[in-house]
């Protein structure tokens, strides 16, 4: 949408020092005894008509960053700004003209879908929410969007359960674009369908995008996805931004150590047939309490590269690199921001890096079978333990679902 970026240089969304800390009481009393921190402040913004793509790990933030930006969640600190409007803690009242113009895809194709309700009725919930009439009528504008998203428009009478999950995922993109919005939230919007499915709305959200103009701030953890869909990337760890560039200086040069072993995950097609050697950087313990977060760099208790002021000086996310943002002491890919500083002894202990594939190349014709590369077989490293507690999520969408300000509908559609 480069005509609304040149009339407008201010971005359509902007998030400055953005925190949620959800409160854990304990006793008869409900006596607060600590928080959650969540999202603990971060800062980023996205333009008309680009996609930032948010990664890290299980419980690192990123869901709830999508809940802030789109206030189903309330802000604990921090701004929030959409088309110049500060919404952090705007009224319901003044909310709801500009939720037409924000929506979010919701990760679960199956609980987002209200069992008994039929597409059609799920579809036309943001019209009479909003109190709007389409040209034409609401089942006429309804089976556009059902075509739109590459649904069959005589579908619209029958139930989420007569769907597979590929098809109810269409079903939500066509509910959040029912208003014509300007920014869509997609929150891991993938991750539960099939890998055969996955593609396809990869794809469909491309293809709506270069069409309506849609900006898009896509949740995820698979890099593959992400770097096929996404602009710019942003890269979380425990509630913070650590590095954020565009996408090709992101996986050509990253200066996280973080992101460098994130990216070392990626699986490499056919790594034995290209010669490509491939290294893993597994990382050792488990990712902190969000509850009691490391001081200092949140980081350094599982990075190779940590020293004194690591642990001490939280680093501040700036710009190394024209468009490329980091929040490191010892950068790679750029220069050390603090010289001289001596490695942790336990820094040493803290990541251990397993070579894939070792020996000579394969030639690019076919090889025979007794001289292809030994493989190193390597174990897969535990899954570290999900986060702390925190709100139920499907208890957050079904009270932005039902309320008299919002489009948004979650497996609570009335």
């Amino acid at each position: 949408m480069p005509e609304q970026s040149a009339a407008s240089p201010e971005p359509l969304l902007k998030v400055e020092g953005l925190v949620k800390h959800f409160p854990i009481k304990k006793g008869l009393f409900g006596r607060q005894t600590g928080a959650v921190k969540a999202v603990d402040g971060i800062s980023f913004d996205v333009r008309a008509g680009e996609t930032l793509g948010v990664v890290g790990e299980s419980g690192c933030g990123k869901s709830t960053m999508g809940r802030l930006v789109t206030r189903l969640l309330e802000p604990t600190g921090g701004k929030v700004e959409f088309e110049g409007h500060d919404i952090t803690h705007m009224s319901a009242g003044r909310m709801r003209p500009l939720r037409r113009d924000m929506q979010m895809i919701f990760q679960d194709p199956y609980g987002s879908l209200n069992p008994r309700h039929t597409i059609g009725g799920i579809v036309s919930t943001p019209f009479r929410l909003q109190g709007v009439t389409p040209e034409g009528g609401v089942k006429k504008e309804v089976q556009r969007l059902m075509e739109l998203v590459g649904l069959n428009p005589e579908h619209y009478n029958r139930y989420p359960h007569e769907f597979s999950g590929g098809q109810r995922q269409r079903i939500g993109i066509a509910r959040a674009l029912a208003l014509n919005p300007k920014l869509v939230v997609a929150d891991e919007p993938v991750s539960a369908l099939d890998v055969s499915i996955q593609a396809q709305v990869v794809n469909l959200l491309d293809d709506l995008q270069s069409e309506l103009g849609l900006t898009y701030v896509i949740i995820a953890h698979d890099l593959s996805v992400i770097r096929h869909v996404s602009d710019r990337i942003a890269v979380m760890y425990l509630g913070k931004i650590v590095e954020l560039a565009d996408r090709k200086s992101l996986y050509s040069a990253p200066m996280h150590p973080y992101t460098k072993a994130l990216l070392s995950a990626v699986p490499v097609p056919d790594p034995k047939r290209k010669g490509v050697k491939s290294e893993r950087i597994l990382l050792k313990g488990d990712v902190p309490s969000p509850i009691s977060p490391p001081s200092g760099c949140r980081f350094h208790t599982r990075c190779w590269k940590a020293t004194e002021i690591c642990k001490t000086q939280e680093p501040p996310l700036i710009a190394l690199k024209t468009g490329h943002q980091v929040a490191c002491h010892h950068p790679e890919n750029a220069p050390d921001q603090v010289p001289g500083e001596a490695v942790l002894p336990e820094a040493r202990e803290s990541v251990e890096v397993v070579s894939i594939v070792k020996g000579e190349p394969v030639a690019e014709e076919t090889a025979p079978e007794e001289t292809a590369p030994e493989v190193i077989e390597v174990t897969e490293v535990a899954e570290t333990p999900a986060d702390a507690e925190t709100p139920d999520a499907d208890e957050t969408e079904s009270e932005a679902a039902t309320g008299p300000d919002s489009t948004v509908q979650e497996s609570t559609d009335k």
